[in-house]
């Protein structure tokens, strides 16, 4: 090559000489040249780009990542296939080319050729290619072809058909859509909120937070004729719930209140637990207990629990424990009602009015400041001032209790009542119980106030009904005498005397004193069964007295339509009727107030919220039975049963006081059958000579036993202590000798 060669005179640093050793650079002049001197160029680029790789390659650390391997090789292979994807380029064959320069590794790929503008505008014109512009592809190091192979074209696969690709617009137009649909059914709900409903969700919300409580009335005290107090309240916490607002399980919680309330755990956890009414309603208060220590509830408010309530309440207090129980009574139940005695007949003026305060209630429990708040005071109870004298009646609720102890009965009462104005200074009934504690009973009977709940046959205290009617009709005079029989027969049946007399003349004072039976059933022949019974309701029996407590009975009077055969030897006698025994000593007040009858009283009067006085307005029931001269005869031959040697009420007899009654043994009916034993009885009233007192005793001895044996003592004992304790002077006069024989 001469140096007039234009190939000679370029320069290296040119940029034709970089294209002459880029592997697709080269120009069309290059192509034109020969094609050895091609492949040799060829060669020694491939030979210093395999060099410059080795170098490359161990300049890399040893820890290259498997994955930025990977990613090359998918690199290449996907640049080798879009290569095949441009079009189909004709290998040339060429012969095997000689060793010159370095040696080559069989491993390096063969660098593609890379066509120039002006190679593929001939290959456009021509539709040939020309030599030593042909585009290899494969890898690197694959074996050359032998020179004297020829090959076609390669043949292309066409690549998977692209999915088509969505509208955009389309798509945004689609979402605004969807976004106005939300917004528009977003403002519709927020105006139905707040503008349609939001008065019933405001009131909704209310509910929820609102807690109504109960402000329990002050309950009225019964005070005794002193004022001293019998029954009053005391300031007390009442434990109630809201299920909705308690925190844990409700048995366990049961569980922790049952020892502090003293109630099963059985029993509090429904209360607890329930939240809905039978009827879908909320439950947001029930009493678990009411009446409970103040020290109690402080340890309930310790627990810290939303869901429960402690409230001020007060609790019952009765400081003579049995003291009159069965006539005061008791109370209970969630409102603190009356449920027996004077705290259930006069539970309205007792209970007052409750109020309320209705207030909005935080999660925790606590009054929200500034809320709602309403609240209704509660008007406090009124007073009862009764006639019973606690001492009085403290003494005879002993006496007999002693009386039952003594003689094996089963139950009894005694009572005190004034003469002239009925009052009650005393009524006591045994079995009884402990106010204070009401519901420890063994058996429900110890709430009966015996005195005006129990009948029975009143026996020989009832003929002093027929002895006043036989004076004021006339069939016989105060110290007038009958010839009486052992016995009569009266409807197939033998009526006779306890007391052998035989075929004798007693006397009025003899018949009453010996309570001969077969005298009386001849003086009530001479009255007529229609004027008995008309005496019987004058003197109260066959309806309540209306003493003030409820519950009482009425008894059984027998209509003279409905006497049997025997009834006219048993009515007279005080059989086939019931009778009180507040019926009997009324009976007898109305004898010892000259035969004017006075209902029976246990209030003295009411007391209103100043602590003034109140009267009734009923009007008590009082009318003459017999007259003052009939009464005062009467008066004076009951002292015969106490008086008399033959009398059945020796043992009552009294030193210092004359004292007039009646003993009488009746029976007790249960399930329409006499039971055995006797019902014992002594009433009369003291001082004889002018009476101001009426005692009664009864008891039911099932063994057995007379009315003056097994009541007298007590008779004379609590007439003993109720003129002393009263001041009333004893007799100056000696007692009446009674002739009992005519």
């Amino acid at each position: 090559m001469t140096e007039s060669d234009p190939r000679r005179r370029r320069d290296p640093s040119s940029i034709s000489r970089a294209r002459r050793y880029t592997p697709r650079g080269r120009t069309v002049r290059e192509a034109a040249e020969g094609p050895e001197d091609n492949r040799a160029r060829e060669n020694g680029a491939r030979d210093r780009e395999a060099a410059r790789r080795e170098r490359n390659r161990a300049q890399q650390p040893e820890t290259e990542d498997v994955a930025a391997k990977r990613r090359r090789e998918a690199a290449a292979r996907s640049r080798e296939r879009r290569q095949r994807e441009t079009g189909a380029i004709p290998v040339e064959p060429r012969p095997e080319s000689k060793s010159t320069g370095s040696p080559r590794t069989g491993s390096a790929r063969s660098e593609p050729v890379r066509r120039t503008g002006t190679v593929r505008e001939q290959t456009r014109r021509t539709g040939a290619v020309r030599p030593g512009s042909t585009r290899r592809t494969g890898t690197v190091g694959s074996q050359r072809r032998p020179a004297g192979r020829t090959t076609g074209p390669v043949p292309v696969r066409p690549g998977p058909r692209l999915p088509r690709l969505g509208n955009p617009s389309r798509r945004m137009r689609m979402a605004a859509a969807f976004v106005m649909v939300l917004l528009v059914l977003s403002g519709t709900r927020l105006i139905q909120l707040q503008v349609t409903d939001s008065a019933a969700y405001a009131a909704e919300g209310l509910n929820q937070r609102l807690t109504t409580e109960p402000l329990p009335a002050a309950r009225g005290s019964i005070l005794d004729r002193d004022g001293n107090r019998l029954a009053y309240s005391v300031r007390a916490n009442y434990i109630a719930v809201d299920p909705a607002m308690v925190k844990g399980d409700p048995a366990e919680l049961a569980a922790q209140l049952a020892q502090l309330l003293g109630r099963p755990a059985s029993e509090l956890e429904p209360l607890i637990g329930t939240k809905q009414t039978p009827q879908g309603d909320d439950i947001r208060f029930a009493y678990l207990q009411r009446g409970v220590d103040l020290g109690i509830g402080d340890q309930i408010r310790e627990m810290e629990n939303p869901g429960l309530i402690i409230g001020d309440d007060e609790r019952r207090v009765v400081p003579g424990l049995d003291l009159a129980a069965n006539v005061i009574g008791f109370t209970g139940g969630d409102g603190g009602e009356g449920l027996g005695g004077l705290e259930a007949s006069y539970d309205d003026w007792l209970s007052g009015t409750d109020g309320e305060v209705s207030y909005e209630r935080s999660q925790s429990g606590q009054p929200i400041p500034g809320a709602f708040y309403r609240e209704e005071e509660a008007v406090p109870g009124k007073d009862i001032q009764l006639t019973l004298d606690a001492d009085l009646q403290f003494q005879v609720q002993n006496i007999l209790e002693a009386t039952v102890q003594d003689h094996d009965a089963e139950f009894g009462s005694a009572l005190v009542m004034e003469v002239g104005t009925g009052e009650m200074l005393a009524m006591a009934s045994t079995p009884t119980y402990n106010a204070a504690d009401p519901f420890d009973v063994d058996d429900p009977e110890a709430y009966r106030d015996y005195a005006t709940q129990a009948t029975v046959d009143p026996g020989s205290i009832h003929k002093a009904i027929v002895f006043a009617a036989a004076l004021e009709e006339g069939c016989i005079e105060p110290d007038g005498t009958m010839p009486v029989e052992q016995s009569i027969n009266k409807g197939g049946v033998n009526y006779t005397d306890t007391y052998d007399h035989g075929d004798a003349v007693l006397s009025l004072a003899g018949i009453i004193a010996q309570s001969s039976n077969v005298g009386t059933i001849q003086l009530a022949d001479c009255i007529g069964a229609e004027k008995l019974y008309e005496y019987q309701l004058a003197f109260g029996l066959g309806e309540p007295t209306g003493v003030g407590v409820s519950g009482e009975a009425s008894g059984i009077l027998q209509e003279p339509e409905n006497w049997s055969g025997t009834s006219a030897g048993s009515v007279p006698i005080g059989h086939e009727g019931t009778a009180t025994i507040m019926q009997m000593a009324a009976m007898y007040a109305a004898i010892a107030n000259d035969g004017v009858y006075v209902q029976p009283t246990l209030v003295d009067h009411l007391v209103d919220a100043d602590g003034d006085p109140v009267e009734e307005e009923s009007e008590e029931d009082s009318h003459r039975v017999i007259s003052t001269e009939t009464a005062q005869d009467l008066q004076y031959l009951l002292q015969a049963p106490i008086a008399a040697e033959t009398g059945t009420g020796r043992n009552a007899e009294l030193e210092n006081y004359h004292l007039a009654g009646k003993t009488g043994t009746g029976g007790l009916v249960v399930d329409g059958e006499y039971a055995e034993g006797n019902v014992a009885s002594f009433v009369g009233f003291a001082p004889a000579e002018d009476p101001q007192y009426v005692v009664a005793v009864s008891v039911y001895v099932p063994g057995g036993g007379g009315g003056g044996s097994t009541t007298g003592e007590a008779f004379k004992e609590i007439n003993e202590f109720a003129l002393g304790y009263f001041g009333v002077r004893p007799a100056t006069d000696p007692a009446p000798v009674f002739d009992v024989w005519g």
